[in-house]
């Protein structure tokens, strides 16, 4: 991609959102952050005492495209709007984020079987005069899934890095029984509100 042709930064580390924005074939360059082990203290996504699922997705999606904003600056980048997204799941108003080990998965995918729960994505895009927000909410609804199906699906590795311990994009599909929303928001990235931030702002895709 020449640095001359509009595009967007994406304040990113995931392959499913990338993936995403070259479905609908919008130049971008990713945007990273530090690894786990060096957080970025301005980006937070600690849970908040009293947050609510919908506060906490939005917080954290400004504060990653606000955040991605500064660092072109710090990097000398060229100056192009940042997007960024954050994923969360909510069961009974409670937000479900990663797990921190294996046996954590299971437990949150036991609480999720045989019920419907929320998959919240928020989308952020800054282009240093105007931040825009959208919201994306969708009910998934989780056949009852037994022990031995958790245990295995969870020695896949694919839970351990995914709000609410799994991947709907993958082995997990099989649990899903109906979905009201957005699957893309679900996968980690509502194309339908990402476009409306990008035409918003003018953005060329």
């Amino acid at each position: 991609m020449s640095t001359l042709e509009p595009h967007i930064y994406l304040a990113s580390n995931s392959p499913r959102r990338r993936d995403l924005l070259h479905q609908i074939h919008v130049r971008f360059e990713t945007l990273l952050f530090r690894n786990p082990g060096r957080p970025d203290h301005d980006i937070s996504e600690d849970v908040l005492p009293g947050e609510d699922p919908v506060s906490y997705v939005r917080r954290v999606a400004r504060a990653k495209s606000e955040g991605g904003f500064r660092r072109i600056a710090w990097r000398g980048k060229r100056v192009q709007p940042v997007l960024a997204a954050d994923t969360t799941l909510a069961l009974d108003d409670r937000i479900i984020g990663k797990p921190d080990d294996p046996a954590h998965a299971e437990a949150i995918l036991r609480q999720l079987s045989g019920r419907t729960h929320q998959v919240l994505t928020a989308v952020c895009l800054t282009d240093g005069a105007r931040t825009l927000e959208r919201l994306s909410v969708s009910d998934v609804q989780f056949r009852a899934i037994d022990d031995d199906e958790i245990r295995r699906y969870v020695a896949t590795g694919e839970p351990l890095d995914k709000a609410g311990a799994y991947g709907i994009q993958g082995r997990a599909a099989v649990f899903v029984e109906q979905i009201r929303g957005s699957y893309t928001g679900i996968v980690g990235l509502p194309l339908f509100e990402t476009a409306g931030l990008l035409r918003e702002i003018g953005f060329p895709f």
